[in-house]
C-alpha cells in the first residue's frame, strides 16, 4: 500500500534523513520509532507530500506521489497537532476537510454521518469544538483524516494527551481499519502502543533505518540476555555504575538515560549478586533495581543508545 525508497533530505549542511526505505502492505500496521530528532516527522512530512524530497520515491497504493492529487487522495494524514477549528461543530469540521476531499453533497453528508460514529461522537456532533475534551479532539482530528477512506492512514503520535478511554477507542479503530484492510504507518513516543499495535516495526535513528522486523525478530537480535534494571540519584553516579559493571563478568553491555542504567547480564539471576558486590564496593547504591526479560525498549536502547521519549 505504500512503498517508500532511499528518502532524503537536507537542510543546509545537516542531513535530516538519509536514504530512509520501507513498504507497508495492506491491512498492516507499521510503526516508525526513533527518538527526538531521528527524522520521523522529516520523513513523514515527505510521504504526506508537504516537504520536497531532495532524492528518493514515494508509491501509494500503486500510484506515485509525484502524480499528484490522484495519489495524494490515497493518503490519510493525522498529525501530532489539532487540525481543527474551535469555533466550529464536529460536524461543520468534518464537511470542511470532506470538501478538501472533493466530498459533496449525499456522499459528504454520510462520511461525515460514518466518520462521528467511527470514533463515538454522533451525540456530540453538533456541538462546538471547544466544548470537547482533549481525547475528543484526537478522536474527531482521526475522523477528519479517515473521511475519503484513503488506502494508506499516516498517524503520527495519535494518543499524544488523551484519557484512557480515547485511547482505547483509538486503539479500537486502528484495529478496525487495519482490518479492513487500510495500510496504516504509525509514530509513537509509547513503546506500549507499538507493541500492541504494530505488526512491524523500523527504528530510525540520525536518519537512517536502523533496523526492521517484527517484535520478536527484534528482540531477538538481543539473544538469550537478562536486562537489569537500576536506578540512581544523578546521571553521575549511573555512570560511574556503568563503568564498574562492564568490568563484572557475564555483562554484555550497559546503556544509559539519565540516572537509568539498563545492563545486560548472560544468566542474570545467578550474577546478580556479583554486580551488587562490585557497586557496594565503588560504594554506588542504586536506589531501585530490577530484573527483566528484554523486550522491545531494549532493542531501542541498543540500537539508538536512547529512550523512545528521549
Amino acid at each position: 500500500m505504500l512503498r517508500v525508497s532511499g528518502l532524503v533530505k537536507s537542510f543546509g549542511d545537516r542531513r535530516a534523513v538519509d536514504g530512509v526505505s520501507f513498504e507497508i502492505g495492506r491491512g498492516e500496521v507499521y510503526g516508525l520509532l526513533g527518538p527526538n530528532g531521528a527524522g520521523k516527522t522529516t520523513s513523514i512530512s515527505m510521504i504526506a507530500g508537504v516537504l520536497p524530497r531532495d532524492a528518493g520515491s514515494i508509491v501509494v497504493d500503486g500510484v506515485d506521489l509525484d502524480e499528484g492529487p490522484v495519489a495524494r487522495a490515497r493518503l490519510g494524514l493525522v498529525t501530532q497537532g489539532i487540525t481543527l477549528y474551535q469555533d466550529l461543530t464536529g460536524r461543520e469540521n468534518l464537511r470542511f476537510w470532506g470538501r478538501l476531499y472533493d466530498l459533496s453533497g449525499a456522499e459528504l453528508e454520510k462520511a461525515v454521518d460514518a466518520g462521528l460514529a467511527e470514533v463515538g461522537l454522533t451525540d456530540r456532533g453538533d456541538d462546538s469544538v471547544s466544548a470537547y475534551s482533549g481525547g475528543m479532539q484526537r478522536r474527531l482530528n482521526l475522523a477528519a483524516g479517515l473521511l475519503h477512506r484513503p488506502s494508506v492512514l499516516v498517524l503520527d503520535e495519535p494518543t499524544v494527551g488523551v484519557d484512557p478511554q480515547s485511547r482505547a477507542a483509538i486503539f479500537e479503530l486502528i484495529e478496525r481499519i487495519r482490518d479492513d484492510g487500510m495500510g496504516v504507518l504509525y509514530t509513537t513516543h509509547y513503546m506500549e502502543e507499538a507493541e500492541r499495535l504494530c505488526a512491524r516495526i523500523g527504528v530510525i535513528d540520525s536518519g537512517r533505518i536502523v533496523a526492521e522486523g517484527t517484535k520478536s525478530d527484534l528482540v531477538a537480535r538481543l539473544g538469550p540476555e537478562v536486562r537489569v534494571e537500576l536506578s540512581f540519584e544523578t546521571p553521575a553516579m549511573a555512570e560511574r555504575a556503568a563503568v564498574l559493571l562492564e568490568q563484572v563478568e557475564g555483562v554484555a553491555r550497559t546503556v544509559r538515560s539519565d540516572g537509568h542504567l539498563v545492563a545486560f547480564v548472560d544468566d542474570g539471576r545467578r550474577r546478580l549478586p556479583a554486580l551488587m558486590s562490585k557497586l557496594l564496593a565503588g560504594d554506588l547504591e542504586p536506589s531501585s533495581l530490577e530484573l527483566r526479560s528484554p523486550d522491545l525498549e531494549d532493542v531501542f536502547l541498543e540500537l539508538t543508545g536512547k529512550a523512545l521519549r528521549d
